[in-house]
């Protein structure tokens, strides 16, 4: 069993973390631990060693995959340059991580190595849909309406024209950087900056497609089906992998986020995997118990109150609530009883209540009786 801390434990960051996010954690805890600046300090050396290697799989789409699914397993025997391998030093970070060294550092502690950016992933998109109470309960199949870009069909996503191709960039020849050395009183400095003329790709675009005037993609509206599961609750979020922005010729696409708003229900109201819902009864229903009908998320129960029933009870329906997430269970449908006083009475109403007053004698009256003593005493005083 691996012994290696969680990568993500490592870098400070959540598993939902995005590729900026983590990529500006590793930036930060780079800066702190690297050897050039803790020279002679292995602490510091193998924390460095732990984040570059948690780095080199989280910003990398399939290892991250294999990660997130099989753990240190699913990514053993890949390989992460000069992580422990004899006589290798640092070097081997340089070649991976160069373009994040090259801005904090300028240009690699040294290096003479200059390298053209590669394809960028695309961007993630966050759209929302809205759904009723009982689909975020039961869930549903869903189709949302995505603006996104497409490859260009025309140039194929190369953002040149048909037939005719890139050019090696006449600024950087290629690299992707331009490099400049300075005098100081310290030696030579040598600094790196990304290629103005290429944006850092080394290459330029002589004859640019006229249907996406270079940009090698367009935008269009697509369709995507998406399952909603089960149990999703008011502004939580579903990712589908793979469906945001096309990425840069040779990179994979963004992700796309869904927000889920929920409607709120006319009778129900959700607190975590339960239900509450006010049921009002009359006051011979709570006087003799009746036998009610309980609406809930599956259709009608029968429930069987008992005769003097309070106004504010709380009945619990078992499992009639809402589906746990990704589970097998459900919550529970609590029902609260609100008795309702007639506001209205004709004259025989309130003659049979005079008289049943007067049957019950001063059993009714015993709090009234109570509280009226303690008024008198009161002002006794």
């Amino acid at each position: 069993m691996s012994t290696k801390r969680d990568y993500y434990e490592s870098l400070g960051v959540s598993k939902e973390a995005d590729a900026s996010e983590i990529k500006k954690a590793y930036r930060k805890l780079a800066m702190k631990y690297h050897p050039d600046r803790n020279p002679g300090d292995k602490e510091a050396e193998e924390k460095f060693k732990e984040i570059s290697e948690a780095y080199e799989v989280l910003s990398d789409e399939t290892k991250r995959r294999n990660y997130d699914q099989f753990g240190h397993d699913g990514v053993n025997g890949q390989g992460f340059g000069g992580f422990g391998g004899q006589g290798q030093g640092f070097g081997g970070f340089e070649d991976m991580f160069g373009d994040i060294f090259g801005d904090m550092f300028g240009g690699g502690f040294g290096s003479s190595r200059v390298r053209r950016r590669g394809p960028q992933r695309g961007a993630d998109i966050r759209q929302s849909i809205t759904i009723t109470f009982e689909e975020a309960a039961f869930g549903k199949k869903a189709s949302i309406k995505v603006n996104r870009s497409e490859e260009c069909e025309a140039c194929n996503g190369t953002g040149a024209k048909p037939r005719t191709s890139k050019k090696t960039c006449p600024t950087c020849n290629g690299t992707g950087e331009v490099r400049s050395v300075q005098r100081t009183p310290f030696g030579n400095i040598a600094s790196s900056r990304t290629c103005g003329e290429c944006d850092g790709t080394g290459e330029v675009i002589e004859t640019p497609c006229s249907k996406c005037h270079g940009r090698g993609n367009n935008r269009k509206v697509k369709t995507i089906e998406v399952d909603i599961p089960a149990g999703i609750d008011d502004g939580q979020m579903i990712k589908l992998s793979g469906q945001g922005e096309v990425g840069e010729k040779g990179a994979p696409r963004g992700d796309l986020y869904i927000i889920v708003n929920v409607k709120p229900h006319t009778l129900f109201t959700r607190e975590g995997n339960d239900i509450h819902f006010e049921m009002p009864i009359t006051f011979v229903q709570a006087a003799l118990g009746d036998e009610i009908e309980v609406p809930t998320l599956d259709g009608k129960v029968q429930y069987k109150i008992p005769e003097g029933t309070q106004t504010g009870t709380v009945f619990r329906l078992k499992e009639k609530g809402i589906p746990r997430l990704r589970g097998n269970s459900r919550g529970d449908q609590y029902v609260k009883v609100t008795v309702e006083i007639p506001k209205k009475l004709n004259d025989k109403q309130k003659d049979l209540l005079r008289e049943f007053a007067k049957e019950c004698g001063t059993d009714v009256h015993e709090r009234k009786k109570s509280f009226g003593q303690k008024l008198e005493n009161f002002f006794k005083k």
